[in-house]
């Protein structure tokens, strides 16, 4: 039977994936989280085969949570299923630990697929994933973003001031105070060198980062 523990801040997201997961005679869900500082510790008292994380979670960072779970528990596999598609999540995440990357747009037999395949050791990356890392080498040190010099809060906050959200509602998003998300645009306009929120919004379209 594979363990399985699921952090995911949505209910319903969860809720899909443990009938996903339930429905395998040879899985099982032995807890779930919404809020990334809960996962360590049920990581310790369930010690789960499989880890599955979303990177945008609220509290810690997704991808600190990440690296958390594999500085710990090193020997439990991480899975990455997420809502990013873009290559410096995926980079990130395979730097800091995770044994396989999948997207919300897979199917379940795709992520049935990758956790019996990180539970037996190997690597899953779904072919959205592999091509973003293909072109990533392609391009080589000479095609390095600006977007690589930031962390993936920094992206996360630049993601919702692109698409237009306050920093209220970014430090509601994320359970961050306010002054926190102020320190994160402040940082975003230095290292970019952008002036304000019309810069971002062009910065994050021409990189990918969001949609037109």
């Amino acid at each position: 039977m594979i363990k399985v523990l699921l952090a995911d801040n949505h209910d319903i997201v969860r809720a899909g994936l443990r009938r996903i997961v339930e429905e395998c005679a040879d899985m099982e869900v032995v807890a779930e989280v919404a809020e990334s500082r809960e996962a360590l510790a049920q990581i310790q008292k369930t010690l789960p085969d499989v880890v599955i994380i979303e990177i945008s979670m609220s509290g810690l960072d997704g991808l600190e949570l990440l690296r958390q779970v594999y500085l710990h528990f090193p020997q439990i596999p991480i899975l990455i299923l997420t809502i990013h598609e873009e290559e410096q999540y995926l980079t990130r995440a395979l730097a800091a630990g995770a044994k396989g990357y999948l997207t919300k747009r897979s199917t379940a037999d795709q992520l049935l697929k990758a956790i019996r395949k990180v539970h037996a050791g190997e690597r899953y990356l779904s072919e959205a994933a592999v091509e973003s890392l293909a072109w990533r080498m392609a391009r080589g040190e000479q095609g390095r973003s600006p977007v690589d010099s930031l962390s993936s809060r920094e992206i996360q906050v630049l993601r919702y001031l692109a698409l237009g959200h306050t920093v209220r509602e970014i430090a509601t998003a994320y359970n961050l105070s306010h002054k926190t998300v102020h320190s994160y645009r402040l940082a975003l306009l230095k290292k970019l060198n952008l002036r304000n929120n019309a810069e971002i919004s062009r910065f994050a379209i021409q990189n990918r980062l969001v949609e037109c």
